[in-house]
């Protein structure tokens, strides 16, 4: 994950076996061959994993930032995603054998190289996931009616009760929400059942020849050579997403070299197997690593008043809910939202859709996923499960998501017109927004800051 999308993943559960809802596109495409996990008392459930889709050089790092950086200054994403890919078998073998003497620089041994590569190969599927992974879009709403469904909802409210003891030993332990942890395992791996088995060895080291972003699956790689050699897991065992997140709570290599813990006590970090305990303690491990503050919710549905000034819908702007409330920002039930701490108003689908008073949390959560969407996503479903009702507010539903193409066009035609977002990405980040928000105000439009297909069509 695990910067950490990044984040992932067995249970067993002891409820009643439900019927799931209709399995809906993976935001984490799930590569031909990787078998679903499913334990026989476990309903199927549809797959809402969304960090091998967002991953950048930054994703799983918090040792060096909370939130992390959400774009590289002019990267140009449309070249990079498009080029050629000009790997083979020949190329992946000579490219091994240049790598090896760097591995065992960094403290691999020759014997640990020697079992890890033994029978790895160059994965051009892998690499072609990894070219193609910004065309999987959804809108905030889509990815909401899946992530918190309620057949994820009644799993994770089963595995709540089925982990009960072992989970208020983490909350206890490290401060963290139990229901958090658990709406993070649902999100990542849906609660075990769609851990990966994808062999990490192989797909780091196909990424990092691949050389697109070389530099960081090389370090990747480097990390999952030393869980091997460190007697984790093994080689046959270490094995996850297309992307290299593993277990379940998908944590990639290096996150798990920072953050996994050994909470059951046995002498290995083991995120991989049935027994969930050592991968839920080191996400709780992760989160309270990156700031978690305990008592402080993710965020808190609100309702905005007539007339609001949306320029005051930014990240940087923030106040407490009682200076918010004298604004007119209140929660849904009419009532001031508690002074948890400094909090901004944040629309995910602009002025028509739900909007939120979001706290520090949301931007621990952040580090393990960049997107907002998954951020909510995690938070909602957490507020779920532990009764909370779903979001009361409207969704634009008419709306459709912006594509790969549209989002370049779309940052094109804005700095072409005035608006800078200080890069060509395809994502809708803070500079984005607020390029957006600029073109809507120069045209008399709600400065919510909210890219759809609408603005599109007005800048052409």
């Amino acid at each position: 994950m695990c910067r950490a999308f990044s984040g992932l993943i067995a249970l067993l559960l002891t409820a009643p076996v439900v019927s799931a809802e209709a399995v809906d596109t993976s935001l984490r495409p799930v590569a031909r061959g990787e078998a679903r996990q499913t334990p026989a008392a476990v309903p199927p459930e549809e797959e809402v994993v969304a960090r091998a889709a967002t991953l950048t050089d930054s994703a799983f790092a918090p040792a060096l930032s909370l939130r992390p950086t959400l774009r590289p200054a002019a990267l140009q994403a449309e070249a990079a995603l498009s080029a050629r890919i000009t790997g083979t078998q020949a190329g992946f073998a000579a490219w091994v054998q240049e790598f090896r003497p760097r591995a065992l620089d960094q403290g691999v041994r020759a014997e640990t190289f020697y079992r890890a590569f033994k029978d790895v190969a160059f994965d051009r599927k892998v690499v072609e996931r990894d070219r193609n992974q910004s065309e999987f879009t959804k809108t905030i709403w889509v990815y909401l009616d899946s992530a918190a469904s309620d057949a994820r909802v009644r799993n994770g409210k089963a595995a709540l009760r089925k982990y009960s003891k072992l989970l208020q030993r983490i909350e206890a332990d490290y401060g963290v929400q139990k229901e958090v942890v658990v709406a993070i395992w649902g999100l990542e791996s849906a609660y075990g059942t769609f851990r990966g088995s994808t062999p990490v060895i192989q797909s780091m080291a196909s990424l990092a020849y691949d050389a697109r972003r070389g530099e960081f699956f090389e370090e990747q790689l480097v990390d999952a050579l030393k869980i091997l050699q460190q007697g984790d897991t093994t080689p046959d065992r270490l094995q996850g997403s297309w992307a290299g997140a593993m277990g379940h709570t998908q944590f990639m290599p290096g996150s798990f070299q920072r953050l996994a813990v050994d909470h059951d006590g046995d002498g290995r970090r083991n995120i991989w197997d049935d027994d969930p305990a050592d991968a839920l303690a080191s996400t709780a491990n992760y989160l309270k690593s990156n700031g978690w503050k305990t008592g402080v919710p993710w965020g808190v549905e609100v309702t905005l008043p007539k007339g609001f000034d949306y320029l005051e819908a930014k990240r940087e702007i923030t106040r407490l809910p009682s200076a918010w409330a004298r604004k007119g920002v209140v929660g849904v039930d009419g009532e001031p939202v508690k002074d948890f701490g400094p909090a901004s108003v944040l629309l995910p689908a602009g002025h028509q859709g739900a909007a939120f008073l979001i706290f520090d949390n949301f931007e621990v959560i952040e580090t393990y996923n960049t997107a907002d969407a998954y951020v909510i996503g995690v938070g909602h479903l957490a507020d779920r499960i532990a009764g909370g009702a779903p979001i009361k507010g409207n969704w634009p539903r008419d709306d459709r998501a912006l594509t790969f193409k549209e989002r370049i066009e779309l940052q094109k035609r804005l700095t072409a017109a005035g608006f800078d977002t200080e890069g060509i990405d395809a994502k809708i980040g803070p500079l984005t927004v607020e390029a957006v928000r600029n073109f809507q105000r120069s045209k008399g439009l709600v400065p919510d800051g909210y890219a759809s297909p609408a603005i599109l069509k007005r800048l052409r």
